[in-house]
């Protein structure tokens, strides 16, 4: 079974990515719609995408 399927710089980026929308809940506009955040947040953490296995992509070098 394949587990992790995002490479380094994929991560990097949800991570980021996640954190930002995820600030939006606590400053600036104060929306709801942050909390969308904790998706790319998690799958950066954890190091898979559910969408990347159903689709096939792989962006991690290492195979697994």
């Amino acid at each position: 079974m394949k587990f992790r399927n995002e490479g380094t710089v994929d991560r990097v980026l949800r991570i980021i990515v996640g954190a930002g929308l995820l600030s939006l809940v606590f400053v600036g506009p104060q929306t709801a719609w942050g909390w969308v955040g904790v998706v790319p947040l998690a799958t950066g953490i954890i190091g898979n995408c559910p969408v990347y296995s159903l689709l096939g992509i792989n962006t991690c070098g290492i195979k697994t």
